[in-house]
């Protein structure tokens, strides 16, 4: 019974604490994404409150940038809309070609990421970057 106990419990438990979650690789594609010139550019009339870059346990890597902005969401879009072609973003389309609104991709190191914009609300302005090594598809 000892043995079944140890087996259930205890291989499970390995394995969370020595694979599952982020390693090496997502803290290289984090440090990739948050290098991105487009988390750097802001539009007129914002003022940068934070920088972030993380890895959640299901290997989603997340950089992105949050801004205390009071200007029109059409300025902002219209903004990262430049900055993104600038910076070799393409905006995401759908199966039947169709543009997503405030979201692009990219390839950064070796996987497809996606930038996508948070409308400002509540005078906070988000801009952020979300990839995998999986290739799940965002926004």
């Amino acid at each position: 019974m000892a043995v079944a106990g140890l087996l259930l419990v205890g291989l499970p438990a390995v394995y969370f604490l020595t694979v599952y979650g982020c390693g090496e690789e997502e803290d290289r594609l984090a440090e990739a994404m948050a290098g991105e010139a487009v988390l750097g550019t802001a539009p007129e009339g914002a003022d940068r409150a934070s920088r972030y870059q993380e890895c959640d346990d299901d290997l989603f890597v997340t950089a992105g940038t949050q801004y205390r902005y009071a200007g029109s969401p059409k300025t902002a879009l219209r903004h990262y809309r430049e900055a993104a072609r600038a910076d070799s973003w393409r905006p995401r389309t759908t199966a039947d070609g169709e543009k997503v609104p405030k979201c692009f991709t990219k390839p950064v190191d070796g996987t497809t990421a996606y930038l996508y914009l948070e409308s400002p609300a509540k005078g906070v302005l988000q801009v952020e970057i979300v990839a995998d090594r999986a290739q799940s598809e965002w926004c």
